[in-house]
C-alpha cells in the first residue's frame, strides 16, 4: 500500500469497527419495545445474565460506538470536501447534495423500516457542521468541547431542578415551579401499563400495524430525541473533523499516543461502576437517567470512543491478522450499506411480516443475533468490494447526490486483485 492508501485503510477499519459496534445497542430497539434500550426492567430482563448484559453493555458499548461513528462522520465530511476541491468541484455543492440525499434515505429508513434511524439527525447536523470544515482544528476542537460541556451542564442542571421538585412535592415545601416541572416530567416519562404489550402486538402483526407504531415512534425521535441529541452530535462531529485534520484516525500519531489512549479504556470502564449502581438501585428511574446521561455521554463517552479507535489503529498497524483488518476496512467502506442492511435484515427477522421473533428473546440472547450479523458484515463486504466500486447503498447515495448513475463494477483487472 502507498502511504495514502494505508491512511484510508486505517480510517475505513475504524469506521467498520464503529458501524459493527452500533448494533450492540440498536439490537434492543429492533428486537423488543424501544424503551428497553435504556431500561432493561421495561422489557427483556433485568436480573441474572440479563442484568450483566445490560451493565457490561452500558459501560462498554452504550453510546460509545455511535459516538465514534459520529466523529468518523465529521472526519468523512472533511475528507470528501478536500477531494471535491482537488477535483475542481464545489465542496459545498457536493456536501449539501449528499446531506439532502442522506436526509431522504433517513426518512425512508425511519418510517418504512426502523424508527431508530440516525441518518436524519446526521444529515441536519452535518449541514451545520460543514460550515467549519476549513476552520483551524484547534478551533473546531474548542467549539466541540464547549458543546459537550453545555450538554453536561444542561443535563445536570435539569436533574438538580427536577430533584428539587420531587422533594417539594414529597414534603409540600419548596419551589412551586420546580414542583410543577417535576409533575410534568413524571407525566411525560410514565408509560401506560399496556405500553409494551401494545408495541409487541403491533410489531408482531401486519406491516400496516408495524407502520402505524413505527410512525409514532419516528415522529417522537425526530421531534424530541434528535433535538436533545443535537448539541453532542454536532460537538462530536466537530471534534472528529479536528482529529482527522491532525491525523488521529488515519494512524499518523505516535504509537505511544495510541497506546496511552488504549490504556485508558479499562479505567474508563471502571468509572462506569457508580453510574451502573445508581441506575440499578433506582430501577432505571428517568430522573437518574437525566444525570447519568449527562455524565456518561459528554464526559466519559468521547474518551472511550477514541480509546476504541486507538485499539483498532494499533491492530491495523501491527500487521497481524491482516485478513481481519482487511475485512474490517471493507466493512467500513460499506458502512452505509451495512447500517441500512442490518435494519432491513433484522426487521424482517423480528417483525410479524417477516419471521415474527419480536419480543421473544431475552436481553442476553440478543447478543447471539449481534454475533451472527457481525459475521455477515465481515463476510460479504470484502468480496463485494473486490468486485464492485461501492456498496449497494453507497452507490445509490452517490448516484442520487450527483444526479447521475455512477460506475458500479470494477474493471476486471482490479476486481481480481
Amino acid at each position: 500500500m502507498t502511504a495514502d492508501t494505508q491512511r484510508l485503510h486505517t480510517l475505513d477499519a475504524v469506521r467498520g469497527f464503529a458501524v459493527m459496534g452500533i448494533l450492540l445497542l440498536n439490537i434492543y430497539g429492533l428486537a423488543m419495545p424501544d424503551y428497553a434500550e435504556v431500561d432493561p426492567s421495561f422489557y427483556g430482563g433485568a436480573t441474572g445474565a440479563n442484568w450483566w448484559t445490560w451493565a457490561i453493555g452500558y459501560a462498554v458499548g452504550d453510546g460509545k460506538m455511535r459516538g465514534l461513528f459520529t466523529m468518523m462522520f465529521g472526519a468523512s465530511t472533511v475528507l470528501i470536501a478536500e477531494r471535491a476541491l482537488a477535483d475542481g468541484q464545489s465542496p459545498a455543492r457536493v456536501h449539501y447534495a449528499r446531506m439532502a440525499t442522506l436526509f431522504v434515505f433517513g426518512m425512508v429508513h425511519a418510517y418504512l423500516i426502523w424508527a431508530g434511524d440516525i441518518l436524519v439527525l446526521y444529515a441536519l447536523t452535518g449541514a451545520i457542521a460543514f460550515v467549519g470544515w476549513r476552520t483551524r482544528p484547534r478551533t473546531l476542537l474548542l467549539v466541540g468541547v464547549a458543546l459537550l460541556a453545555f450538554k453536561a451542564v444542561d443535563g445536570l442542571t435539569a436533574w438538580r431542578h427536577l430533584d428539587a421538585g420531587r422533594i417539594a412535592v414529597a414534603t409540600g415545601r419548596g419551589d412551586s415551579q420546580a414542583a410543577a416541572d417535576w409533575r410534568e416530567f413524571q407525566r411525560a416519562t410514565t408509560f401506560a401499563p399496556d405500553a409494551a404489550a401494545r408495541e409487541i402486538a403491533a410489531y408482531r402483526g401486519s406491516y400496516a400495524d408495524a407502520l402505524k407504531s413505527r410512525t409514532e415512534t419516528a415522529i417522537f425521535f425526530q421531534t424530541v430525541i434528535n433535538r436533545i441529541a443535537f448539541a453532542d452530535t454536532l460537538g462530536l462531529m466537530l471534534i472528529g473533523m479536528a482529529l482527522f485534520r491532525w491525523g488521529f484516525f488515519s494512524g499518523a500519531w505516535s504509537k505511544r499516543a495510541y497506546w496511552l489512549a488504549a490504556a485508558a479504556v479499562p479505567l474508563l470502564w471502571i468509572a462506569y461502576i457508580p453510574l451502573i449502581r445508581w441506575l440499578s438501585e433506582t430501577r432505571w428511574s428517568p430522573l437518574t437517567m437525566t444525570a447519568t446521561e449527562a455524565v456518561q455521554l459528554t464526559l466519559l463517552r468521547p474518551f472511550l470512543s477514541l480509546g476504541y479507535a486507538a485499539i483498532v489503529i494499533l491492530f491495523v498497524q501491527s500487521g497481524r491478522a491482516t485478513w481481519l483488518a482487511d475485512r474490517l476496512a471493507a466493512t467500513g467502506r460499506a458502512a452505509f450499506s451495512n447500517y441500512l442492511g442490518t435494519s432491513i435484515v433484522l426487521t424482517l427477522f423480528f417483525n410479524g411480516y417477516g419471521l415474527g421473533w419480536y419480543g421473544y428473546l431475552q436481553r442476553w440472547q440478543c447478543l447471539i443475533v449481534v454475533a451472527v450479523i457481525w459475521v455477515l458484515m465481515l463476510a460479504w463486504s470484502k468480496p463485494w468490494l473486490d468486485r464492485f466500486a461501492y456498496g449497494p447503498f453507497e452507490w445509490l447515495w452517490r448516484s442520487f447526490a450527483r444526479f447521475k448513475l455512477q460506475p458500479f463494477s470494477r474493471p476486471l483487472a482490479n476486481a481480481s486483485q
